[in-house]
C-alpha cells in the first residue's frame, strides 16, 4: 500500500507543483521569492526522493531504504528550514505597518530558534536510527510552523485591507500543517498499532495535495481569491 500512496502521491503532486511553479513565473515570486524558492524546493526534493522510495518499497532492500533515509530526512531538515523561513517572511509582510514590528519580529525569530533548538535536543539521540528521532523533531516543527501560522491568520484577519494572497497562502499552510502533524503523530502510534501507520501516510499526503492545489488557485489568476473559492474544483 506505501508502493501505491507513493505513486500516487507523485503523480498528482509533482503536477501540481509544476502548476503553481508555472503561474508563480507570471510574476508572484517577484512578491514572494522565498514561496518560489520553497515549491522549487519541494519539487527538487520529490525528484530525488521518489526514485528511492519506489525501489525500497518495491524490493525492501535494506540498503536502498537506508539511503532513502538519509536523503529524505536531509530533505526534511531542508524543507523545515525554509518553510520557517517561509511563515516568517509572510510574517514579516504582514506585520510592516506595525508600529511594535521590530519587537514582534525579534521575539518570534528568538523563539523558533530556541524552540526548534530545545526540540532538537530533546529528542536527539545517537543510539537509535536517524529517523526515529528526526520523526518527532519534524512533528515538533510542523507543530511549532502550524501555531506561527495561526497568528499570521489571525493578524491578517485583524487588518482593515484584507490581502487575498496572503490570507490564502496561510490558509494552504495552515491545511499542510495541521495534516502533517496529525498524521505523523498518527504514524507514531504504530507501535501499538501497526495498521495506523498507512492512515497517517494518507493523511499527510492528502494534506499536502490540497496546500499545493490552495496555492495553484492563489497564483493562478490575477483577481483576489478566497479560501472556499480555491478549493472548488476550476
Amino acid at each position: 500500500m506505501e508502493f501505491a500512496l507513493t505513486i500516487v502521491g507523485v503523480a498528482v503532486g509533482v503536477p501540481l507543483q509544476l502548476l503553481v511553479i508555472g503561474t508563480m513565473l507570471h510574476g508572484g515570486y517577484r512578491r514572494f521569492p522565498v514561496v518560489f524558492i520553497y515549491v522549487l524546493a519541494q519539487f527538487l526534493t520529490t525528484c530525488l526522493e521518489t526514485p528511492l522510495a519506489l525501489s525500497y518499497y518495491h524490493t525492501n532492500d535494506r540498503h536502498t531504504g537506508s539511503r532513502f533515509a538519509r536523503v529524505y530526512f536531509t530533505d526534511e531538515i531542508v524543507l523545515q528550514f525554509l518553510v520557517f523561513a517561509l511563515v516568517m517572511t509572510l510574517i514579516w509582510q504582514a506585520t510592516s505597518a506595525a508600529r511594535t514590528k521590530r519587537a514582534l519580529r525579534a521575539s518570534l525569530i528568538g523563539g523558533v530558534i530556541l524552540f526548534a533548538g530545545i526540540s532538537m535536543l530533546v529528542h536527539f539521540d545517537a543510539n537509535v536510527p536517524m529517523g526515529r528521532w528526526m520523526t518527532f523533531w519534524s512533528r515538533d516543527l510542523n507543530f511549532g510552523a502550524a501555531i506561527l501560522d495561526m497568528l499570521l491568520w489571525a493578524m491578517l484577519i485583524a487588518k482593515r485591507q484584507k490581502d487575498s494572497r496572503l490570507l490564502m497562502l496561510s490558509g494552504g499552510l495552515g491545511i499542510m500543517f495541521t495534516g502533517e502533524a496529525i498524521g505523523e503523530s498518527v504514524r507514531n502510534l504504530q507501535s501499538h498499532a501497526s495498521a495506523l501507520s498507512l492512515p497517517g501516510s494518507i493523511l499527510v499526503v492528502l494534506a499536502n495535495l490540497a496546500f499545493m492545489y490552495i496555492w495553484w488557485q492563489t497564483f493562478r489568476a490575477p483577481r483576489a481569491v478566497t479560501l472556499a473559492s480555491a478549493v472548488k474544483l476550476p
